[in-house]
Formats: structure tokens, sequence, C-alpha cells
């Protein structure tokens, strides 16, 4: 199942990708993307509306043309969502964004990262990882920060399908099975 999950999230993400890069509107259609995923972020009544099998795909698609109004989308991304929302897929909206930012940044010829820290990073601290990143794959980065405050300390950070934890929880897990099997 999570197969053809991925499938269906694909091929809108690039569909969505190749119409804005045909109509030059990349940059304004990945904004509205961004803000988009910062509210689904920062609302638990947006993710109840594309969870929700109790609201229907027309009830959906007014709660999100309501919101992407008020933000001042552009006419093709309401378009895109409504989409989505009329063919019962918005619960692959996030999951479309991340693949549409993926593709954006491929035609960028940059590369995505993702940093995981215990505590919100510095600007300082996500200038100086970004350098570190960019100077490791020889490319500009296109680095996303995330706070889980159960890390304890350190960092996690994945470039693409490699993943660096140096998280402290995690060295505390690897210290716990080591005391077990000694």
């Amino acid at each position: 199942m999570a197969d053809a999950r991925s499938d269906i999230v694909e091929r809108y993400a690039a569909a969505f990708f190749e119409l804005a890069r045909d109509e030059n509107a990349l940059e304004a259609l990945e904004k509205d993307l961004i803000a988009i995923a910062e509210a689904l972020g920062d609302s638990d009544d947006l993710r109840r509306l594309v969870a929700s099998p109790v609201f229907d795909a027309d009830t959906k698609k007014a709660g999100f043309t309501a919101v992407l109004d008020k933000s001042g989308a552009q006419p093709l991304t309401k378009n895109f969502v409504a989409l989505l929302a009329q063919n019962g897929r918005l619960s692959v909206l996030a999951d479309v964004i991340t693949a549409f930012r993926r593709l954006a940044a491929d035609h960028r010829g940059e590369v995505s990262a993702e940093a995981t820290s215990a505590r919100a990073l510095t600007p300082e601290q996500t200038k100086d990882l970004r350098a570190q990143i960019e100077a490791s794959v020889g490319k500009a980065v296109n680095l996303e920060t995330k706070v889980d405050p159960g890390l304890l300390g350190g960092l996690i950070v994945k470039v693409g399908s490699r993943m660096v934890d140096s998280s402290l929880r995690t060295k505390l897990n690897r210290l716990q099975q080591t005391l077990k099997e000694a």
C-alpha cells in the first residue's frame, strides 16, 4: 500500500512541478506550497480537515480555498489543491509538497537536507551547518531545520538517503545496549 501511495505522491508532484516550470512560476508556486506546509504544521483544524473522513470533498475544497484565498496563493496553486480535494487526495498533500520541493531543488542544482536538533538552531549555527553540508556534497544545500526536544542534544542530519545521527538520545541508547550485552 505504501508503494501505491508514493506513486500517487510522485505523480502529483511531478505534474505540478512540470506545470510550474512550463508556466515560469516555479518560485511563486513553491512559496505557496511552503506556506501551505507551514499552515498544516501550525493548525490542528487544518490537519483535521485533511485527515478526517467526516468531511466530504466539497467541504475540504471549500476550506482550503478559503485558506488559500486569505494567503494570496497563486491561481494554479488553488486549482491544484482543489484537484487534490476533489480526487480525495488531500491526505497526501504534505508528501506532495515535500516531493515537489525536492524536484524544484534538483532543478536548481541544489541538494535538500534536513537537520533535527533538540533546540532551535541560531541563524549562525544554521549558516555554519549549511556550509559544512555544502562542502561535503559539493552542491548548494536547501536546509530545512526542525526541533525535537526528545533528542536531548546533538543533531540528526539527513541529506538525500544518507543520515548522520549524532543525537544524545541515540548515543545513550547505544550505551544502554552495550551495557546490556556486557
